[in-house]
């Protein structure tokens, strides 16, 4: 069994009005030998936006922003930006991120070619009522229950989790998507491709573009998109969340899995068991408890560092041995 070491907390959240609640669930791509860190800063009344830092090393502060880089300016979001991820393809930052409008949450896209100034493109998901989307996914073929018990709440599809690979497949943009329960993947020719009739078509064929379904007890409950995949010789490296249901309430733990370069559909292998656990306090108890929630990656020599949100209040960071984390996956062919 393999886990990763936690370094501890890196980010808290400060008396900074857009940060006072909490911070969390940050994006991370390496710039040289620095890292960009954007993250989910939350207010007092769970108001989100995203704030900056850049890092000078995997593990040290060097630059962070007293306002947020990325803030509500549309409907769409008028309640919160939450969640982001970033790639970099061609030249281009691409950041997604949940738009809540309070009642739909729904990914989003903003681009830069700078990495601090972006451009925002509006919602990439379908926006439909979960009734049409049930409708389209039951055509062809049943539609797992667990899509009714995660979805059935709200009036409107929640589909979350949007993370881009980091470059072009066989010149296609590939990115994972989340309606729970399962993990879910697109692939386009460009961006506006993804329009309503795109949307229907994709539901119409859900079964064929499901890429990942909860397997042990860990990622019983559902399981959700989290870092953007890390290419390595073996394959594309995916570290997600899992959750599990217990007496206490929802377990929130970071896994990995292995899928082809060439063909991502494909899983190539999985770890029966969690490389990442609520253990220590800030992790057990927050403002959501028992939460471990990956979002972030970089690679620097041989070790992998991954930055979480941990009890939906702090960000945290862990490191792994990369070629140990293949090593073992790889014991686990599926």
């Amino acid at each position: 069994m393999i886990r990763i070491k936690k370094e501890g907390i890196l980010l808290k959240q400060s008396d900074l009005e857009f940060e006072n609640e909490g911070v969390l669930n940050p994006a991370t791509i390496r710039a040289g030998n620095q890292v960009l860190f954007y993250y989910r800063a939350v207010q007092k009344g769970n108001h989100s936006s995203i704030g900056f830092c850049k890092l000078s090393d995997p593990l040290t502060i060097e630059q962070r922003l007293d306002k947020p880089i990325l803030f509500p300016e549309h409907d769409y979001e008028a309640k919160g930006l939450e969640d982001p991820r970033v790639v970099h393809i061609d030249g281009l930052y691409y950041l997604t991120y949940t738009a809540y409008d309070g009642v739909s949450a729904c990914a989003a896209l903003a681009t830069s070619s700078d990495g601090l100034q972006f451009e925002k493109h509006g919602l990439i998901v379908a926006q439909m009522d979960f009734t049409e989307f049930k409708q389209l996914a039951e055509t062809n073929a049943p539609l797992d229950e667990k899509y009714i018990r995660y979805n059935d709440f709200n009036p409107r599809l929640w589909d979350k989790d949007v993370v881009f690979f980091p470059r072009k497949i066989n010149g296609k943009f590939y990115f994972l998507h989340r309606i729970k329960p399962h993990i879910q993947l697109v692939a386009v020719n460009e961006i506006a491709d993804l329009t309503p009739e795109f949307w229907k078509d994709y539901y119409l064929h859900l079964q064929d573009h499901i890429i990942l379904t909860p397997k042990y007890k860990h990622e019983m409950s559902y399981v959700g998109a989290g870092c953007p995949p890390v290419e390595t010789p073996h394959g594309w490296l995916f570290i997600y969340h899992g959750v599990h249901e217990t007496p206490g309430g929802y377990v929130y733990v970071g896994c990995a899995a292995l899928f082809d370069l060439d063909d991502p559909m494909k899983e190539i292998a999985r770890l029966p068991y969690p490389i990442l656990v609520p253990e220590r306090d800030w992790e057990i108890r927050g403002d959501v408890d028992n939460v471990c929630f990956p979002t972030g990656t970089v690679v620097f020599d041989d070790t992998l560092y991954i930055y979480y949100g941990a009890g939906d209040e702090v960000i945290a960071t862990g490191t792994i041995c990369l070629t140990a984390l293949l090593n073992e996956l790889l014991a686990y062919p599926v």
